[in-house]
């Protein structure tokens, strides 16, 4: 029997859609959805985080209010999840390494669904080979993430952003948590690349134009969803209070991908909460409002 008159739903990869819109050749964006949760310390589940993203992103309305247009109708291209190593999340840093070294060949751009923090480091490791010295990273985060080793190994996710630093400069938004040997860390480099969560309460603060001075040419951003406030993103696996709200984020992310070259992002650290799929959509729609300013600016919409 012929499959010519049976009616299957959209593809599935992020926002569904349809295969002759999405093939890898085509593709200005390519997402890299990566299942890990090894190193977490609080609540596990961040493996399941690209799946609730690709699911949600499904229901995402492809025109975009602010653009004016449907700025990603064509030229995104989703890998399967990328296999995850089990003997240690070293091994799995250095697969999401190759695997953007491919996608940054191919002059595509990266975006990775995460699973855990500690894979930022293998992103920004392959950012770095390529950009070189004209490269910064941009971090949204409850937590500095700059312990030099956590739980026997340098990889922990609690350690990705002292590896980051190591291989790019680095500006920190939203950082409300941070542990004692952090600050002495801080200190003792003379680091000031860190906007509090409480500075960016003061109306009268200008930390966004402080963040821009900041970055380079050539900006990588990493998103933990818990730099958003509880209140809107209760899905991950160590909340804080007193995070981003949604307004906030668009702005500060507008203006750095407006005034910058972003040559790739991940969002990372949604723990789906059964049931509760506002956290999930909310990711799906981070992402589509990135990558449709980021389209939107280099001239990628085709429709």
């Amino acid at each position: 029997m012929s499959l010519e008159n049976v009616h299957f739903k959209a593809t599935y990869n992020f926002l569904g859609l349809p295969e002759e819109d999405s093939r890898y050749e085509d593709a200005k964006a390519v997402i890299i959805p990566v299942p890990y949760d090894s190193t977490t310390s609080y609540r596990a589940g961040t493996r399941e985080g690209p799946q609730a993203i690709l699911t949600a992103s499904r229901q995402v309305e492809l025109f975009d209010l602010d653009l004016g247009c449907e700025p990603l109708t064509s030229g995104v291209h989703t890998f399967p999840e990328l296999e995850t190593d089990t003997s240690g999340p070293e091994g799995t840093v250095k697969n999401v390494e190759k695997a953007f070294k491919a996608v940054f060949s191919a002059n595509k751009l990266p975006v990775m669904l995460g699973g855990e923090h500690s894979i930022t480091s293998g992103a920004v490791k392959a950012a770095k080979a390529k950009y070189k010295k004209s490269l910064s990273v941009l971090q949204l985060d409850a937590h500095s993430d700059m312990r030099d080793e956590y739980e026997n190994t340098i990889y922990n996710h609690a350690c990705v952003m002292r590896r980051v630093y190591d291989l790019a400069p680095v500006t920190q938004v939203g950082i409300r948590n941070t542990c004692k040997d952090e600050i002495e860390f801080f200190k003792k480099v003379k680091h000031d690349g860190i906007i509090w969560a409480s500075q960016m309460a003061d109306p009268k603060n200008n930390w966004i134009e402080r963040v821009l001075s900041r970055l380079s040419d050539d900006v990588y951003i990493t998103i933990d969803l818990d730099a958003l406030d509880p209140s809107i993103m209760p899905a991950v696996g160590t909340p804080e209070p007193g995070g981003m709200l949604w307004y906030q984020t668009l702005e500060l992310l507008t203006k750095v991908i407006d005034k910058k070259n972003v040559i790739g992002f991940d969002v990372v650290e949604l723990c789906p909460i059964p049931g509760n799929i506002a956290s999930d959509f909310l990711a799906a729609k981070l992402v589509f409002k990135m990558l449709g300013r980021i389209f939107k600016k280099n001239g990628w919409i085709s429709k």
